[in-house]
């Protein structure tokens, strides 16, 4: 069977059509989801990267990608909308909590003004960025999250500039709260309600959602909430019901469960004869990150258009069967229309071999047993005995450490038998591919001995998400798909942490402990691509072993450019000073005490003067490069 990269890293699955391999062996980017369209190859990027002072690793974001995927969302809602013909329309909002970079929220406000798509705050830093930013006075800016007097009077600013800041009262007592600050600043809020359901979610963030969720008001307290606007003179005020069922919500069923929930409470409000106008179903629209479309953590069984159909179908036939009218629609989806945009490039700086070809001592007479058995361990191994080879190196291997730590091999003896054993692993190995049936035993020897490839980044500050929940990332090297790759590999950062490597890929089965990446040539530049990370990767790692954030640009398609785009935008990564002065460190106090150290030295004749100004000059130029390693 002919080897079909598409097929190895799933990539036609996971992609929604973003990603390709182009004939030359490359990954591409299609910024606008056609094959037959632009194409611009990721590794002539970095190149330009290179070519403009920065260095690897670096975030790379693709903001037609970012662009295509608001449309995407807003288009799939409209189209849904005109088929059912439903009577209300759709309000989008971006949650801000997602990606936070300002350039991803100018973009996403900018691609969205056409459908009056808004912006989601959950704190006051938030709040600050959606009345600066979220100007469009069509468009909603839903706010989350617990609140204080000084978000409520935030939230009334809007208002009073005429923007449509609609306060989500998440808890009973924050209704209280907004009411006396709105007297105070004579300003009539606008309200909404956020729903507790009982409909539970599944997946890794369950326990958002259900009757023991963190947000949200029972029904008791969604009727006392109503009594208490009606008491205050105040029912214009309610606008908007909220509910959220979870994030990365894989199975349309759990979604079909809590819409049905949301709009009959709404119905029934709003047949109390409040005038309700909007429904916000939160997040949860899910990506599929394995490709696999399914009801996995990492997956979801449904088309974006399906989702959107689903919504307004059975928003439409609640409100039907109540006789009221259909709401505005808002939906907070981020990871769908961030994840795709932003993927992370690193190169290969080191390969860690468990085996070493240069070295062997010279046979003798005198070696020990286990050593000479060990040898020919080695030159007996052919296809037909590798089960029993395997068994009989496994003996002598852990036979020989005994033997060590009793003091009757020789430093030297030990080194020669674990060499030798790993080459019979390897080349045990090698003979498994020439076989039709492979016992289990051997099945896995080539995934607990597979090379690990160390990569320049950290999995803490790049990939927070693959260290703390698991999750799977699709992964692929940038070049030479156009050649099988014949290594089984293991990705390890450069972390001074044992949890600092990925530990699952994707490829044609599903998931597996290993990649398949290709030998690397002498002098080679191997670009390995993360991606699916602008949702949360981008803004929650942490600078675990004080590596700090990565280099990253921004890519715009440009037809009219021989290169088919052109980077608008370079912002330059985190410094060891950046870093140091975060975890409270003072650079500057640094420098100084090695300076005041080196100049003792040089007055007591252990440094030349020369010398220690080059020392000092290169402590200082450190403290200004990069956290990641010169490769």
């Amino acid at each position: 069977m002919t080897w079909d990269p598409q097929q190895q890293y799933n990539i036609e699955r996971w992609s929604d059509s973003f990603f390709h391999i182009n004939e030359s062996g490359e990954v591409c980017v299609l910024p606008y989801q056609e094959k037959d369209d632009l194409h611009i190859p990721i590794n002539r990027v970095v190149d330009e990267i290179k070519l403009q002072g920065l260095k690897l690793p670096v975030v790379i974001r693709f903001h037609d990608v970012l662009r295509a995927q608001v449309r995407n969302l807003n288009l799939a809602f409209d189209n849904a909308i005109k088929e059912m013909e439903y009577q209300g329309c759709y309000r989008g909002v971006y949650p801000i909590k997602v990606n936070q970079m300002r350039e991803v929220v100018e973009e996403i406000v900018d691609a969205g003004s056409e459908f009056d798509f808004g912006l989601e705050a959950g704190s006051k830093p938030e709040i600050l960025a959606a009345l600066a930013y979220n100007t469009n006075k069509e468009s909603l800016t839903i706010l989350n999250g617990y609140k204080d007097e000084e978000y409520m009077r935030l939230a009334l600013l809007g208002v009073k500039m005429g923007r449509q800041c609609i306060v989500v009262i998440e808890n009973f007592s924050e209704l209280n709260l907004l009411l006396k600050v709105s007297k105070q600043e004579n300003i009539r809020p606008l309200i909404g309600l956020r729903l507790k359901l009982s409909s539970e979610s599944r997946g890794k963030w369950a326990s958002s959602s259900g009757e023991n969720a963190k947000f949200g008001l029972s029904i008791l307290e969604i009727i006392k909430s109503l009594k208490v606007l009606e008491e205050e003179n105040m029912l214009d005020c309610l606008k908007l019901l909220h509910f959220h069922m979870g994030s990365q919500i894989a199975d349309i069923k759990t979604i079909k469960e809590a819409i049905i929930e949301g709009s009959r409470v709404y119905a029934k409000i709003a047949k109390m004869g409040f005038n309700i106008e909007y429904l916000d179903a939160g997040g949860g629209l899910a990506i599929d990150y394995d490709g696999s479309r399914s009801s996995k953590d990492s997956s979801r069984n449904y088309r974006l258009d399906e989702y959107a159909m689903d919504l307004v179908l059975s928003i439409k036939q609640i409100c039907d069967d109540e006789e009221v009218a259909h709401p505005t629609i808002v939906t907070e989806s981020g990871r769908a229309i961030t994840a795709h945009h932003s993927c992370v490039v690193t190169n290969v700086i080191d390969i860690k071999k468990k085996h070493h070809e240069d070295f062997e001592i010279q046979v003798q007479s005198s070696d020990h047993y286990l050593l000479q058995n060990m040898r020919s361990t080695l030159e007996e191994l052919s296809i037909n005995n590798c089960q029993e080879m395997l068994n009989t190196a496994k003996q002598i291997k852990a036979e020989s450490m005994q033997a060590f730590k009793l003091g009757i091999l020789e430093l030297e003896e030990q080194a020669a038998i674990e060499n030798i054993y790993w080459r019979v692993m390897e080349q045990i190995t090698a003979l498994l591919k020439q076989k039709e049936f492979i016992p289990e035993d051997l099945l896995a020897l080539e995934k607990a001995h597979a090379k690990q490839y160390l990569c320049n980044f950290s999995v803490f500050q790049s990939a927070a998400d693959v260290w703390a929940i698991d999750q799977v990332l699709p992964i692929l090297p940038l070049q030479r798909l156009n050649e099988v790759p014949d290594e089984d590999c293991k990705l390890c950062d450069i972390s001074c942490d044992s949890d600092g490597q990925i530990k699952q890929f994707l490829d044609t089965e599903g998931l597996s402990e290993t990649i398949k990446l290709h030998k690397i040539n002498n002098d080679e530049a191997y670009h390995i691509g993360i991606f699916l990370t602008g949702a949360y990767q981008d803004v929650m790692g942490i600078t675990h072993n004080l590596f700090g954030r990565l280099h990253e640009v921004h890519v715009y398609a440009d037809k009219n450019d021989e290169s088919g785009f052109y980077i608008d935008e370079a912002i330059s990564g985190g410094t060891a000073g950046d870093v140091l002065s975060t975890m409270q460190y003072n650079p500057d106090f640094m420098a100084q005490v090695i300076k005041k150290e080196i100049d003792t030295n040089i007055k007591a004749g252990q440094i030349q003067a020369r010398m220690g100004v080059k020392y000092v000059d290169f402590y200082e130029n450190c403290l200004k490069q990069y956290t990641y390693l010169d490769s």
